[in-house]
């Protein structure tokens, strides 16, 4: 199993992308929240300038945000400044992406139908879109690399329809609650922090790094309708803080600090007992454990997501959980 990470792409990553190949991470992955975090492909460009050897790739696209020869355009951009040798596609039908900006997730059809046109363009082939013929046309090597281009991709999908495009692209599954079994090549996120020897789960150094792990789960949960498969009435409290947000706007309110930080609204909810049942705030050895049971059930990679004040402090704490 091999070691990545994740980030909620911030003007910082690129240097904490550094940082991690530094520290032995295979892999680093940038969300793409347009509503939240700085432009996905220009950060990692910037990361490829300051990298030998990490794959680097967006975790994951949402087709909706670019149209597909954008795209095309952007793996190109990457490629020529890492290499091929080190870019990852990763694509799913959109959480934050989109549920930030108000607007449910892409059907899993048209996901597929997205990757697939992608793909085309990146051999070099004409594909139709919207009605019209369009082909990659870079005049020479100076605009870009020489096609076709051929890179891994990855897709990002919790049920039934999203493991079976990841399973119909050839793809590797990015999953963020468990593993799928029998599934040849996937990959788990990983949010939290390892605590300090003696440190409480609930140290407001540990909900400064992880809280946010904790309320990624209500933020799931209210977002697709499954409080009590996930939470139960406990959820339903939490959730009812936002009740007092209109409906047209509540979805911003929802993800302030989505995957970076604890909001005002969430941080009384995001207590000891909270940190403790969410398992985001764990010792290295219970890390250990979690990432041997990772193993058993066949991941090809664990990407662990950082946050917080300190990044370098979590990434160098997590490789040593992995490594130990």
């Amino acid at each position: 199993m091999k070691l990545g990470c994740s980030f909620a792409t911030s003007l910082e990553t690129p240097e904490h992308i550094r940082i991690a190949e530094q520290l032995g991470y295979e892999r680093a992955l940038c969300y793409d929240s347009p509503a939240l975090y700085p432009d996905v492909w220009m950060a990692l460009n910037r990361a490829a300038e300051l990298t030998e050897r990490i794959e680097l790739g967006p975790g994951v696209l949402i087709p909706s945000l670019r149209h597909p020869m954008v795209t095309a355009s952007a793996i190109t951009t990457l490629v020529h400044s890492a290499g091929e040798g080190r870019v990852f596609v990763g694509i799913g039908s959109g959480f934050t992406g989109r549920l930030a900006m108000g607007r449910p997730p892409v059907p899993w059809a048209q996901v597929e139908h997205y990757a697939r046109t992608v793909q085309a363009l990146l051999r070099g082939e004409r594909v139709e879109w919207e009605g019209a013929i369009m082909q990659v046309i870079h005049p020479d090597r100076r605009f870009g690399p020489r096609l076709p281009i051929t890179v891994p991709w990855g897709v990002a999908g919790e049920g039934p329809k999203g493991t079976r495009v990841a399973r119909d692209l050839g793809a590797e599954l990015l999953r963020i609650t468990a593993p799928e079994p029998g599934f040849d090549r996937q990959s788990m996120v990983l949010a939290g922090t390892v605590l300090d020897d003696g440190e409480d789960p609930g140290s407001e150094r540990a909900i400064d790094a992880a809280g946010h792990a904790a309320g990624l789960f209500l933020h799931w949960a209210v977002e697709h309708g499954v409080i009590d498969e996930l939470l139960g009435e406990g959820g339903h409290v939490w959730a009812a803080a936002y009740d007092h947000i209109p409906e047209n706007i509540r979805h911003i309110a929802l993800h302030d600090r989505h995957v970076v930080g604890v909001n005002d609204v969430d941080r009384p909810f995001v207590t000891t007992e909270v940190m403790t049942a969410a398992g985001v705030a764990l010792t290295r050895k219970e890390w250990r454990a979690r990432l041997d049971a990772l193993r058993d059930s066949g991941c090809a990679h664990v990407h662990y997501q950082p946050a917080g004040p300190d990044i370098p402090r979590e990434l160098e704490a997590f490789a040593a959980a992995f490594t130990s």
